[in-house]
């Protein structure tokens, strides 16, 4: 989905057609490989004019990920949900980055996937279906802890951006509820920490330091207290895409860097954030890790201005 995605990846256009239910039918899911355009160009880390840039001494240099995942379509927002027994991998699909998100939503491919790793190998992705077949959506934003699942949609029947979450039972996602916070809140990418209790976001709320800002909110009692600027990590430019580690000492996210998005990492030290550090740089988007500390992230391809398509990258912790 891009940076700060959750705040201008539906445009108005789409917003307003599901709102007022202009657009109707049972929407037709198809698979990957058969939506992807035959002129669609595959690009590799031999053709990347801007490959990833490692500054860090604790990784390997980031690569493709191998497997089924990438594809010359857009692969991005990766997830990996923690502490789990499996090994899984959310991420966000669409065909072809030129087409507009008001034809997204009818293409019955663009959406959230799932795969696992069997043997070693990461199995063959599925779209994650979280409305049914006869109203529209178009979801991302996937959070996903034990068996409950937040994402951020735009659907029939609402107006504008909504969190829902989801419940796991029996193989499938059911049990789809909005779940919005309290709309001062200005709730964007978000987190979860400490068994729901913690939660990281970005958002342009006021009070903020200008841009996209991470905030921090604690819920005490069932009820989300008044958010927090995590101040030590913003800045004047926008920050985004938080994404705290399964023991919660590290914070990761998205800042410029030279132009172009790069990852950044915060370390926790004596319960205080501290002052963040670059790692990886140019077209490095949204972060996550699994349980062995290996990263994650989105990577963009661009030629002359224009976004080609996106892999999804990993760099290996040493």
């Amino acid at each position: 989905m891009g940076e700060n995605k959750m705040n201008k990846i539906f445009s108005i256009i789409i917003i307003s057609l599901i709102s007022m239910n202009m657009l109707i039918g049972c929407v037709e899911y198809k698979s990957r490989d058969d939506s992807i355009p035959d002129d669609a160009v595959k690009m590799t880390p031999e053709t990347d004019l801007f490959p990833p840039e490692l500054h860090s001494n604790e990784y390997e240099n980031p690569v493709p990920m191998l497997g089924l995942i990438n594809t010359a379509g857009a692969e991005d927002s990766p997830f990996i949900p923690c502490c789990s027994d499996k090994e899984i991998f959310y991420f966000f699909f669409t065909p072809d980055v030129k087409v507009p998100v008001e034809e997204q939503v009818t293409d019955g491919v663009t959406g959230i996937y799932v795969t696992e790793k069997i043997n070693g190998d990461w199995i063959e992705p599925e779209m994650v279906i979280l409305q049914d077949r006869w109203k529209l959506s178009l979801d991302g934003c996937a959070f996903v802890y034990e068996d409950i699942m937040w994402f951020c949609t735009a659907r029939q029947g609402y107006t504008g951006l909504h969190w829902f979450t989801s419940e796991y039972i029996n193989g499938e996602w059911r049990n789809w509820e909005n779940a919005d916070f309290d709309p001062e809140f200005e709730v964007g990418e978000l987190h979860f920490h400490n068994n729901w209790t913690e939660l990281y976001y970005h958002s342009e709320r006021e009070g903020g330091k200008g841009g996209t800002d991470i905030w921090f909110s604690r819920m005490i009692d069932g009820v989300w207290l008044n958010p927090v600027n995590v101040e030590i990590v913003n800045t004047e430019s926008d920050e985004g895409m938080p994404y705290i580690n399964s023991d919660g000492t590290e914070l990761w996210f998205n800042r410029f860097y030279l132009g172009t998005p790069a990852v950044y990492r915060s370390i926790k030290f004596e319960d205080e954030w501290q002052e963040p550090e670059l790692i990886i740089s140019q077209f490095a988007g949204e972060p996550t890790l699994d349980d062995d500390g290996n990263l994650y992230f989105v990577h963009h391809y661009y030629i002359d201005g224009e976004m080609i398509e996106a892999d999804i990258y990993v760099a290996m912790k040493k």
